[in-house]
């Protein structure tokens, strides 16, 4: 009885395998790669002063101005990723960012996530200066999904299923670094700039298009 047993479980093993082996080739075909890896900083420079450190497998600043960027450069893609922000946080992510060492809205496409910013046109789920948002949606308070596609000249922006940019075309910057950003916020009335709201990145993928 037992020497049937064991032979009968054979086949069931062999079948978990196979099965376990067509997951991972899905997961493959579907051609998502992280960025990060929900441990460490692989994969990404530090540039500025905000303090970045990996808290429950979430990338997390909460001060300074400064960016994680990718040691590789990106052209055409499917970026999609979880973020957390407060109302008052001043954060977003950059595409196709030709100078790796001095990361800005003039060298790349700056797809923003800040809630409070000054010209609400180019918050939250625009990209700045080169496609508005009206009405703005409010990411603040809670966990986001957003999407960005970058194919050619045209961009996509979806934020929580929503669509905030629809194939917007400009065609500037062909490829670049991605950079994930803790920025400056506004000044107060004494003059001192609020830097202090919090950004929590996690499961960050991308696939090739």
């Amino acid at each position: 009885m037992k020497r049937r047993l064991f032979n009968l479980a054979l086949p069931m093993l062999a079948s978990a395998a196979v099965l376990g082996r067509g997951t991972a080739a899905q997961a493959q075909a579907a051609g998502w790669t992280a960025l990060f890896n929900g441990r460490d900083f692989t994969g990404f420079d530090k540039l500025g002063d905000a303090n970045w450190r990996v808290e429950q497998g979430a990338l997390v600043a909460d001060r300074g101005n400064g960016f994680l960027v990718t040691t590789q450069n990106h052209a055409n893609f499917e970026l999609r990723t979880e973020v957390w922000v407060d109302t008052s946080t001043n954060s977003g992510i950059f595409i196709r960012a030709t100078n790796p060492t001095t990361i800005s809205a003039s060298n790349g496409y700056e797809v923003n996530l800040w809630d409070e910013r000054p010209e609400p046109k180019y918050g939250t789920g625009a990209i700045v200066d080169v496609a508005a948002v009206n009405p703005m949606p409010r990411a603040g308070g809670r966990w986001n999904t957003m999407e960005i596609i970058a194919r050619g000249d045209a961009f996509t922006v979806v934020l929580n299923g929503q669509k905030t940019v629809d194939a917007v075309r400009d065609a500037r910057h062909p490829t670049g670094r991605i950079a994930l950003q803790h920025g400056a916020g506004i000044k107060d009335a004494n003059g001192v700039v609020n830097d202090r709201g919090v950004v929590r990145f996690r499961k960050v993928e991308i696939r090739t298009l």
